[in-house]
């Protein structure tokens, strides 16, 4: 496979995470295959090469973690209600300049993200007309179709695996013969979409539906969606952290 050009100096990737999480509290510095796992995730996204890679965190021992590593890190405040609330913060110290004009959103508990995925994610704002971009895998098994867990992205094709986002929800939907896509919680924004994004009131369907991306919906901002092969492992539980364990290791010991 052909390695992915240099970047270009128009992109970013920031990754926000936080030690505060219910359900697997201190999840970003849980050992995976000897390194902790927002380690696999900026070592994932530096792979896509899409452009410098920040972990923005409100703890000093994530930010020194990702550093001792090798990446960079930026702190911002405790109290964000989002992570897109936080890389807004972030976003105003690692590109004080203003290179930046797409800015990828990595949630930081996704360590068997593809780079490839990233990068697909970033392409869909190759059309000057979208404003959000994120990505979606078909569904193939059955009980996805109708867990509330899965949520779904109703969308009209614009393109070869690309849709234009028409609602995203819990419910099994659109109705009728044809595929499901499984929405996958990463995003890109343009520079102007994100700063417009993060001075909205969360809004009615949002609330509804518990899906921050409805609030751009419903605000007339557009969304693009790349299809791509495969969901990346979201690490919420610790049975989802021994399944990244089992994959991360098992590729970590291989020649």
């Amino acid at each position: 496979m052909a390695r992915p050009k240099p970047f270009s100096r128009d992109a970013i990737v920031l990754i926000p995470a936080r030690m505060a999480a219910s359900r697997l509290p201190g999840k970003p510095l849980a050992d995976i295959a000897g390194k902790p796992m927002i380690v696999h995730v900026a070592d994932r996204a530096a792979d896509a090469e899409v452009g410098p890679v920040w972990v923005a965190t409100d703890s000093e021992v994530i930010a020194a973690s990702v550093q001792a590593a090798g990446h960079r890190a930026v702190m911002t405040r405790a109290d964000h209600q989002s992570g897109s609330d936080r890389i807004f913060e972030a976003l105003e110290t690692a590109d004080d300049t203003r290179t930046a004009e797409r800015i990828v959103n990595l949630q930081g508990d996704l360590p068997t993200i593809e780079p490839a995925t990233i990068r697909a994610a970033l392409s869909a704002l190759d059309d000057p007309a979208v404003d959000i971009a994120t990505v979606a895998v078909e569904i193939s098994d059955e009980h996805e179709r109708s867990d509330p867990n899965v949520v779904k992205v109703v969308g009209t094709p614009v393109g070869d695996r690309m849709l234009r986002a028409l609602y995203f929800t819990r419910a099994t939907a659109p109705s009728g013969d044809g595929p499901l896509y499984h929405h996958v919680g990463l995003y890109a924004y343009r520079r102007s979409a994100l700063e417009k994004f993060v001075k909205l009131k969360p809004s009615l369907l949002e609330r509804r539906e518990r899906l921050e991306q409805l609030r751009a919906l419903e605000a007339g901002m557009r969304i693009d969606v790349a299809i791509v092969d495969a969901v990346p492992l979201g690490v919420d539980t610790p049975a989802d952290l021994e399944k990244a364990r089992q994959i991360l290791g098992g590729r970590h010991q291989k020649p």
